[in-house]
Parts: C-alpha cells; structure tokens; sequence
C-alpha cells in the first residue's frame, strides 16, 4: 500500500475484482484518495468522508487541475471539525469518477478507454470500492463517515449494507433516494451532453474533441438547484452587466450575456469541463437516480437500519429545496423506527443545497460534537 501523505494523490489497486450491483465485475480497479492527520496505532481512529456527485480526494489540498483549494479545506486540519490531530481523514475519489479512480476514460482490459463500455454502477458499487479500500489498508472499524449530498447517499448506504463497519454515520443535506424531480434535473443535463456533436457515442477519448459545450450547460442546470432563490436574489438580483463604452457581453453560447446571473452561470459551466469527464457525469447521475435505499430493502426504509452498530447525525438546511428537510426527516424516522441512535437538526442558513460546502458556523459546530462526543 502506498505512504499516507498530505499532500499527494495515493492510488490502492483493489487485489480482486469488484463485484458489481449489474451482475458484472471490474477489473484492475484503482482508487485514488487522500489523507490527513495520522492514523494510531490499534488503526480505531480513520474518517471517512464522501465526495458529492462532482468531487473529489481533493479534500484539503489545492486541486491538481484548478489550484483552487480543496472543497472543504475550512473544516479540515489541527483544532478544526475534521481535527487531523485527533483522526486520520480519508478521501477517496468514487469508481465512475475522473480523478484517478476507475472510471469511463479509464483503459479497458483491451487497451482501450471504457467509454460507454464501462460498466453500469450504482451507490452501492461506490461503496463497496471503498470497504475494498479499507480493507487493503487493515482498517476494520472507523471511527466516522461523514458525507454531504451524494456523499450522504454514501454513508447512508455504508450502514445498511456494511452495518458494523463504522461506528458513527453523519448525513448532511442528503436523501434515502431520488424524487422524480431529482431525476428529471439529471436527465437534462445528461441530454445536453449527449447532443453535443463532439459527444460522437462516448468516445471522443483521443479524437482532439470533448463535449464541452454539453457538459458546460449539464452543469450550469445542475448549480442551479445547488443555489437557493433568496442567495441568487442577493448576490445578482435582475442587473444587468456593467460594460464600459457600451461594449457587448459574453457570447460563450451564441448569446449576449446581459444579466450578471446568466455570466455566473456561464462561468461555472465553461470551468467545470476544465476538471471533470463528460462520461463520468453521465454515469454518476445515473448512478444516484437510482439510489434508493428502501427499495433496496425490501420497500421499508427502517429495514434497512435493522443491524445497524452505528449513531447517526442528520443536518439538512432550510433553504434546501434540492433534498429539502423533509427527506431528512424521513430518513431519521426510518432510524428512529429501528431504534437507532439518530440526532438532527435543521440549521438556517442563505445559501441553498450548497449550504455544505460554505461557511456555516453551526454546521462547524455540529460537525466536531458528533465526531468527537
């Protein structure tokens, strides 16, 4: 197994093939994670945290691609939520994804990208990848799982498909499963890339072209249900652009940009293709439209915590209407309904789904209690 390490990109080669919810089995699987903070001795004290559906390992140190800083870097290091002098944080980047863990653009056992060849995954592919994982680095039991949005879908599918594994499972902003709403939000995106001429099926890998242009407004729909009315109200309101000598605006996609939001979203499509596969995006938004605990159970949510050996924390935000607080609700009724320890709480906060990533000081607050308490 490779040295922990700060700052560096590791990469564990799963020993067997990965068994798939399709039926089928990956070969060759790689995945690539980060760590912070120094794992102990008897191996007790290792965090995991989940990656949302366009994250990374990148946790706490500057993205390879961007240099921006990791997506959550404000929480992680000594005295912090995530406090690298207490817990050994781990980061790994899900199968299906483009950030060094298996995914489309990875090379098949005949030489070649998987393309559209790779295989189907679901949620629970993702975290059976990483108890492969930690089962190559000799970790048994961790200390916590922490994840946000899809992350939440991860940590949520940990204890009920890996019940003894983790002895503290903390949700935030997330959902037992997909509405149709959900679903339909996705399907656009998937479309735009998939009517992108330079898309050609899948496998633009070496042909000089990617779908930008389809990934870009994939992504511009998509911020947008991360955001909340209020926030994009705030910060843009109806003005318009501010241009010198009357100059026009952007033309990134044929049209003017007159409005300061339109340029917003503009901008956080454009950027986005810079660092994230197309293909990738297709198959995790799959992935999490199919996620649906219950049905994976039998129907019945609180089935689904029955062996459960975790407490569990669950956060949602009050201007969520991605997964607004009534998926949270539902969730801790499941957990209360098989006598599970849960905690939740809904925090007030202006900044929609996104609320996560941004400075909440309450969450800070809530994070570091459960975790340490």
């Amino acid at each position: 197994m490779a040295t922990t390490s700060t700052l560096d990109t590791l990469n564990i080669a799963l020993p067997a093939k990965l068994p798939l919810d399709s039926g089928q089995e990956l070969e060759n699987v790689c995945i690539a994670y980060q760590t912070y903070g120094e794992l102990n001795a008897d191996r007790s004290n290792a965090i995991l945290v989940c990656h949302a559906l366009t994250g990374d390992q990148h946790l706490a140190s500057p993205h390879p691609i961007t240099g921006k800083p990791g997506w959550w870097q404000r929480i992680v290091g000594p005295g912090l939520p995530l406090d690298t002098d207490k817990f050994h944080i781990i980061c790994s980047n899900v199968i299906g994804s483009c950030m060094g863990s298996t995914g489309p653009a990875s090379l098949a056992p005949d030489g070649k990208p998987y393309g559209m060849r790779f295989p189907v995954i679901t949620i629970r592919d993702m975290v059976r990848a990483q108890i492969a994982m930690l089962d190559v680095m000799g970790i048994e039991r961790l200390h916590g799982v922490v994840g946000g949005s899809m992350g939440g879908m991860q940590a949520l599918s940990l204890s009920a498909n890996f019940p003894e594994r983790a002895a503290r499972i903390m949700v935030i902003a997330s959902t037992a499963r997909h509405s149709a709403q959900n679903i339909a939000y996705h399907e656009v995106g998937r479309q735009a890339i998939m009517a992108d001429p330079a898309w050609q099926g899948g496998d633009y890998y070496g042909s000089g072209q990617t779908p930008d242009k389809g990934l870009a407004v994939a992504r511009m729909a998509a911020h947008i249900t991360y955001l909340s009315e209020a926030g994009l109200t705030e910060k843009f309101g109806r003005r318009l652009q501010n241009r010198p000598n009357g100059e026009k605006g952007e033309k990134s996609f044929g049209f003017d940009a007159d409005f300061q939001v339109e340029s917003y979203l503009r901008y956080q499509g454009l950027s986005f293709t810079d660092r994230f596969d197309a293909n990738s995006y297709l198959y995790i938004t799959r992935a999490t439209d199919y996620f649906d605990l219950a049905e994976e159970h039998g129907g019945r949510l609180a089935d689904a915590f029955t062996d459960t050996k975790s407490r569990f924390c669950v956060v949602s935000f009050d201007t969520d209407w991605l997964y607004p607080t009534a998926e949270s609700r539902n969730i801790v009724h499941a957990l209360n309904a098989s006598s599970a320890p849960v905690s939740f709480v809904e925090l007030s906060a202006p900044y929609g789904h996104d609320s996560f990533l941004l400075n909440v000081p309450a969450l800070d607050r809530v994070i570091k209690g459960f975790l340490e308490g």
